[in-house]
C-alpha cells in the first residue's frame, strides 16, 4: 500500500517542482508522529489532497483521504487510490465510509477530512458536515485542523485556473480542536478554528485586489457565499440530471 503511496508522492513533488510552488508551513507539530488523527482541511482546490498529503509526509505519515466514490470509478485513477488506502464516500450513503474510516483510526493511521465535502466556490469555508467531528468523538483521536490557500490558484472548480509558475502557497496547521459535546457543537468549532485560520493566511499573502482567486470579503472577485451556495446547488442539480439520463 505504501509503495503506491511513495510512488503517488515523487511524482507530485515533481509536479511542485514543474510548478514552482513556493510552499510555506507552519504548526505542523500539531500532527501527532504516532497514533490515530483526524486531519481537517478546508477546500479550495484539486491540489488540496496533494497539499494535506504533504502536512502527512513532514510529520512521517500517509494520510487516507475520504474522497468523493465516483473518483474511484476512474480507470487507473480507482486503483492507485484503493492501493493508496483511501477511502470512498458514496454522496446518499455515507455511513460505510465513516465506518472503513473509523477502521483506519482503530489501526493507528490518519485520516484526512474536506469537512465541507465539496470546494468551496466562495473560497470561504463552507458550513461543516458532522462526520469529522463523530469520528474524533467515537475514536478519541484528535481532530486536527488544516488550511491551504494559494494552490487553488493552479487549478479550482468551473474550470479557474493559472499557468502562471512561482506561486506561494501558505499551509497553517493549527492545534487540536476539542471533540467534546455533540457533533454539531465540535464541528461550529472546528469551523470557527478553520475560519480563523484562513484568515491568518490571507492576512499574510501576497494579495491582488480584484483577483478571482481572492474572497469576496478581502476585496476579491470570487463569489460571496450566498451566491456560492447557489452555485453549488445548480451543479449538484446538474449532476443529479446527468445521472437520471
Amino acid at each position: 500500500m505504501d509503495l503506491t503511496y511513495r510512488a503517488a508522492v515523487g511524482s507530485l513533488r515533481a509536479l511542485f517542482a514543474l510548478l514552482g510552488l513556493r510552499i510555506s508551513v507552519a504548526g505542523v507539530e500539531h500532527l501527532p508522529r504516532r497514533g490515530p488523527a483526524v486531519l481537517v482541511g478546508n477546500h479550495l482546490g484539486y491540489l488540496d489532497f496533494a497539499l494535506l498529503g504533504y502536512v502527512g509526509r513532514r510529520r512521517g505519515r500517509f494520510v487516507r483521504f475520504l474522497a468523493k466514490s465516483g473518483v474511484f470509478d476512474v480507470p487507473l485513477v480507482g486503483s492507485a487510490m484503493r492501493a493508496m488506502g483511501h477511502v470512498p464516500v458514496d454522496r446518499d450513503q455515507g455511513a460505510g465510509a465513516l465506518l472503513a474510516a473509523r477502521r483506519r483510526l482503530a489501526g493507528g493511521e490518519v485520516v484526512g477530512v474536506f469537512g465541507e465535502g465539496t470546494i468551496s466556490r466562495s473560497f470561504e469555508v463552507k458550513p461543516l458536515a458532522r462526520g469529522a467531528a463523530a469520528m474524533a468523538l467515537a475514536t478519541g483521536a484528535p481532530l486536527v485542523p488544516v488550511v491551504t490557500f494559494g494552490g487553488h490558484r493552479v487549478l479550482t472548480v468551473d474550470r479557474r485556473f493559472t499557468l502562471r509558475r512561482g506561486l506561494p502557497v501558505v499551509i497553517l496547521v493549527g492545534p487540536p480542536v476539542t471533540a467534546a459535546g455533540s457533533p454539531e457543537e465540535v464541528s461550529d468549532r472546528l469551523r470557527h478554528v478553520l475560519g480563523a485560520l484562513l484568515d491568518e493566511a490571507i492576512g499574510g499573502y501576497p494579495v491582488e485586489p480584484g483577483a478571482w482567486w481572492l474572497p469576496s470579503s478581502y476585496g476579491g472577485s470570487a463569489p460571496s457565499p450566498e451566491v456560492a451556495a447557489r452555485l453549488d446547488d445548480e451543479a449538484l442539480a446538474r449532476l443529479r440530471a446527468r445521472r437520471r439520463r
